[in-house]
C-alpha cells in the first residue's frame, strides 16, 4: 500500500480517536461521527477483492468513506472500479476528498441517493457488493441488486453481531441471502460481524 493512502488511514484512525472520546463526553451524535468498518475489517474487504479479481465493486453505505479507500485501493490492483452509494451529499464529499487525497479518485464512482433508487440503474455484472447502509434496508436492497450479480460474485454485509439494536433487521438479512439460489454464506466474527456469502458459478465454486 502506498504511502499517500497510509497517510489517509492515518487521518482516518486520528479522527475516530477524537470522535470516540467526544462521543463518550456526549459532545457529537451518532450520525456525525466516523462510523468505520476498522481496519481488521478493512483489510479482509482488500483481500477479499484482490484474492477474487473483483471488478465491478458496489458499496452501499459511503458514510465518510473510509472502507470505500479499501474497496478502491484494491480496486487499482484488480483493474477495476467502485460504485458507492449514500443519502448524505456531505459524507459524500467528505469522503471524495479522501479518495484524492489518496490517489484513488480515478477508481470510485460516487452516486448520491437512496440505494435502492441507485441498484436498478447499475448494469449487470457486479463482482462484489458490501452492504453497510441502515439496517432496515438490507434486505430490499439484496433483492434489488441479487439479480445483477455475476456468477461467482462476493456479499459482504457488515454490522451482523452489533450494534444490538440491529439484531432483527440482521437475523432478517442473513437468512434472506442464505435463502437464495445458489449462495453459500458464513458468518464470521469481525469486526461488528460480517456475513459474507459467494454466489456460486456453473462449477459449484
Amino acid at each position: 500500500m502506498d504511502e499517500k493512502v497510509e497517510s489517509v488511514f492515518r487521518e482516518y484512525e486520528a479522527r475516530a480517536a477524537r470522535e470516540a472520546e467526544g462521543m463518550r463526553d456526549g459532545l457529537f451524535k451518532r450520525d456525525d461521527v466516523l462510523l468505520w468498518v476498522g481496519p481488521d475489517t478493512g483489510a479482509l474487504l482488500h483481500r477479499l477483492v484482490v484474492g477474487s479479481g473483483a471488478k465491478n465493486i458496489l458499496e452501499l453505505g459511503t458514510s465518510y468513506g473510509y472502507s470505500g479507500i479499501w474497496l478502491a485501493d484494491a480496486a487499482r490492483k484488480t483493474g477495476g472500479r467502485v460504485t458507492t452509494c449514500d443519502v448524505a451529499g456531505n459524507k459524500q464529499d467528505y469522503a471524495r476528498a479522501m479518495a484524492t487525497k489518496a490517489g484513488l479518485e480515478g477508481f470510485i464512482d460516487f452516486r448520491s441517493g437512496d440505494a435502492r433508487d441507485t441498484i436498478p440503474t447499475l448494469k449487470d455484472g457486479i463482482d462484489f457488493v458490501l452492504v453497510d447502509l441502515w439496517k432496515d434496508l438490507y434486505v430490499a436492497c439484496l433483492e434489488l441488486f441479487f439479480p445483477k450479480l455475476a456468477k461467482g460474485a462476493t456479499i459482504v454485509a457488515d454490522n451482523m453481531l452489533r450494534p444490538v439494536e440491529a439484531k432483527q433487521d440482521a437475523l432478517a438479512y442473513r437468512r434472506a441471502v442464505r435463502a437464495k439460489p445458489g449462495v453459500a454464506s458464513v458468518l464470521l466474527p469481525v469486526g461488528s460481524g460480517l456475513e459474507i456469502s459467494r454466489l456460486l458459478d456453473n462449477e459449484g465454486l
